[in-house]
């Protein structure tokens, strides 16, 4: 099949316009801009343009800004695409506002994108505003003094602070002041009894130091939960110095021990030296009774007398010595 000259210029003028209304339909977002007139909201197709150029989903920033328009919000496109290319989540932001104008709470498009730059979910905290949170601790212990510990779970009951969401505290800021407070009241207590006699005490205690202070939240209520006996800490406390006072003792005992066996070993080796002394003093004896009869100091009457009472001597220890055997042997059959 053979076209003429015309029919090919016109398939290829076709061609070409179907190509650059694809190209225009693709690069300019036509049917957002029929969607945002449709809507009543006031933005040109050039801007749509300028968004692709900057780089910035048009949609990312036109149905938050149909959603705010038709909500009553006087919101520009420029303020929600400067949001947008700061990192900002447009669309939460733009919630967040809606809730808050149906909640009438005052919050400025401005402050919003604030608590949304700085990470925190300014939708949850405008809900949280209106719906309180609970939270939840875990079983913090105490020791009263009178040595019983004791464990407590509360139930804390928060709102967003709007105005301190920026730079103010988070949930565990809040837990750990309030775990705080209950050590504290606890520990304060003469008799753990009366904490478990009167658990309010422990909220009514914690309440009244303002541990919201520099927080994101404002503390409503603190309920404890649950409350229950741990640990008699004082008397594993007393236990544990009895063990370590008994180690003392007994290292102060093999002390002394080691000391009395080191005096005794010294007064053996004493006995021994005086022993040797003796033995020697003895083996001169007869030495000197020689010199004493060779120089005339001593006569052979004198020598007699004394060879007497050596016997002497000798008898008396032998007689001794059998009376000592004869009463052991007595004892012993007795």
């Amino acid at each position: 099949m053979v076209f003429e000259p015309a029919t090919i210029t016109l398939l290829i003028t076709l061609a070409i316009i179907i190509v650059l209304l694809s190209v225009l339909f693709t690069f300019v977002p036509v049917m957002l801009w029929i969607s945002a007139l449709a809507a009543g909201v006031k933005i040109g197709i050039f801007e749509l343009v300028g968004m692709r150029l900057r780089r910035v989903i048009p949609a990312r920033v036109v149905n938050p800004l149909i959603k705010a328009v038709k909500a009553g919000l006087d919101l520009s496109s420029s303020k929600l695409e400067g949001h947008y290319l700061a990192g900002g989540n447009v669309d939460r932001v733009v919630n967040a506002l809606i809730a808050a104008q149906r909640a009438n709470i005052e919050l400025s498009f401005e402050r919003a994108a604030a608590i949304d730059l700085a990470g925190r979910d300014v939708l949850e905290a405008v809900q949280m505003s209106v719906n309180p949170k609970v939270i939840e601790t875990p079983f913090i212990a105490g020791v009263a003094m009178d040595g019983i510990e004791v464990k407590a779970k509360a139930r804390i009951t928060v709102r967003a602070n709007i105005d301190r969401l920026v730079g103010g505290a988070g949930e565990e800021t809040i837990i750990a002041r309030v775990g705080e407070g209950i050590v504290s009241t606890i520990g304060s207590q003469h008799d753990h009894k009366k904490v478990l006699e009167n658990p309010d005490m422990i909220s009514q205690t914690v309440l009244s130091k303002g541990l919201d202070s520099g927080t994101a939240f404002e503390i409503l209520s603190i309920d404890i939960a649950d409350i229950d006996i741990g640990k008699n800490i004082g008397a594993e406390l007393q236990t544990d110095q009895a063990e370590a006072d008994k180690k003392i003792a007994q290292a102060k005992a093999e002390e002394r021990r080691a000391m009395a066996v080191a005096q005794e070993q010294e007064m053996k080796a004493r006995v021994e030296e005086m022993r040797a002394k003796v033995v020697e003093a003895e083996a001169e004896v007869p030495m000197a009774l020689s010199e004493a009869l060779r120089k005339g100091h001593m006569g052979v009457m004198d020598y007699m007398n004394y060879q007497n009472v050596m016997a002497d001597t000798d008898m008396r220890d032998s007689i001794s010595k059998a009376t000592d055997d004869d009463s052991d042997d007595y004892k012993s059959q007795k």
